[in-house]
């Protein structure tokens, strides 16, 4: 659509889905995005409060809104008020904006947390704080949760730990940072959209970049291949032994090898093996057959898939952009998402977090729109030990700032890595050697886990 082409007010394109040139093969892009598989022997072990095993991120790329979704004020002040009514849900007492009559139905599986605020309103560092759990410095490049996931959590060999389907701020954001390259998300292409009657077309579905063998190369060659270039990494590794790519190369190239044999991720994203009628529950949309691939990924065993969905930038004609194009979508992915999961009994053990980087002005511009407002929005986050049918804190009669039970970017990011059985308040260390707790300043919601 060429909605999602424009860009938003500081230059970054609106875009549903990345697209990526095709990559080169095994030494190319295979090593870095694979390092983490090299280093699975130094991963932490897990202790018994562990409750989630992977994350599903929604990522609504632009800043939502949230005062017309998961808060709405149809009572406050004419120039504040939305066109927006409001209608009730699945949890006795809690209304929700009109716009999302599909996520009302689901409520009662989620937390809507109403209270969450920080005070980054431009788009590029307030992304790297909701992505990261850490407020952005020039000093150092944290890493995104999805990188601290794969970089803490185990992973079976065969499958990525990581894995992105769509941009966030056109690569400034979803990195490793400090960790390094060798936990950078796997990219996912193509956009796995079916045809009109429902089924998969030919050279629709999703692929990840720099997993095939083009042409006639075969998986014996690139063993040959990977033989000989071994046989350099190990005249190469004594040069450098403080080298971490260097040490692992051997480790994460044979995995590399393993996951090019298995056909776990291929499988995954083969959305033609899904019934037609839960493809079209979540929607012919790159947004919701994404979400869907991310729901097969993370049964085979992904611990971290963020989805991408574009064009909430809303300075001018707010409304008439999200009851057209923006809440349409993103209630119908998001109940689908939850629904599916539930009734696969994956949910208790996957989170799903739908949030933007800032939400947007109480008050209407004079454009019909909303600006950048980061003191207060909201977010939703379901299962893996989060509880259900929840609202957490609440915002002031007129959506200005947080009235009750505050929280920060850093707290979510706390809570989440909580309910996958790693401490907030663990260390890890930069390529220098300095120590860098994983949330700093972020706190665990208690009053948000079952």
């Amino acid at each position: 659509m060429s909605a999602t082409r424009r860009t938003d007010c500081e230059g970054f394109h609106r875009r549903d889905v990345l697209t990526i040139g095709s990559a080169g093969i095994l030494g190319l892009t295979l090593p870095g995005i694979l390092a983490s598989e090299a280093r699975a022997a130094s991963k932490k072990e897990l202790g018994s409060k562990q409750k989630a095993k992977s994350v599903i991120l929604l990522w609504l790329a632009g800043g939502p809104a949230t005062i017309d979704m998961w808060d709405n004020k149809p009572e406050a002040p004419e120039g504040i008020r939305g066109e927006f009514k409001s209608i009730g849900t699945s949890v006795n007492g809690v209304q929700i904006a009109e716009t999302f009559p599909k996520f009302a139905q689901v409520a009662d599986k989620a937390t809507i947390v109403r209270s969450l605020y920080h005070t980054i309103p431009s788009h590029s560092p307030a992304t790297v704080f909701m992505t990261t759990g850490n407020k952005p410095t020039a000093a150092l490049q944290y890493p995104s949760m999805g990188s601290v996931a794969a970089k803490m959590l185990t992973t079976e060999v065969g499958v990525p730990p990581y894995v992105t389907f769509g941009d966030i701020r056109n690569g400034s954001a979803g990195l490793a940072g400090y960790l390094g390259t060798g936990y950078n998300p796997f990219v996912i292409e193509g956009n796995g959209a079916p045809g009109k009657d429902g089924a998969a077309r030919p050279g629709s579905g999703f692929s990840v970049r720099g997993l095939t063998l083009k042409g006639s190369f075969t998986l014996e060659e690139l063993e040959k291949r990977d033989a000989l270039l071994q046989k350099f990494d190990t005249g190469f590794a004594g040069l450098d032994r403080s080298n971490d790519l260097v040490d692992g190369l051997d480790t994460f190239h044979q995995q590399a090898l393993e996951i090019l044999k298995s056909d776990k991720t291929r499988k995954a994203l083969d959305l033609g093996a899904e019934k037609p009628a839960t493809r079209e529950m979540y929607g012919a949309t790159p947004f919701g057959q994404g979400a869907l691939a991310a729901r097969r990924l993370v049964e085979a065993g992904v611990r971290f898939a963020t989805v991408s969905f574009g064009g909430w930038d809303t300075h001018n004609q707010t409304f008439n952009a999200h009851k057209t194009r923006l809440a349409p979508t993103t209630d119908q992915v998001l109940a689908a998402l939850l629904r599916d999961l539930d009734d696969r009994g994956l949910l208790d053990s996957t989170v799903v977090m739908c949030a933007g980087e800032f939400g947007r002005t109480p008050k209407i511009n004079k454009n019909t729109g909303r600006d950048h407002w980061a003191r207060s929005m909201a977010c939703v986050v379901a299962g893996g030990g989060f509880k259900r049918g929840y609202v957490h804190g609440s915002t002031d009669a007129s959506g200005m700032a947080p009235a009750t039970d505050p929280v920060t970017p850093d707290d979510v990011s706390a809570s989440i890595f909580h309910n996958l059985g790693v401490d907030p308040a663990t260390e890890l260390q930069t390529p220098t050697g300095r120590p860098i707790q994983l949330f700093r300043e972020g706190k665990v919601i208690e009053k948000a886990l079952a």
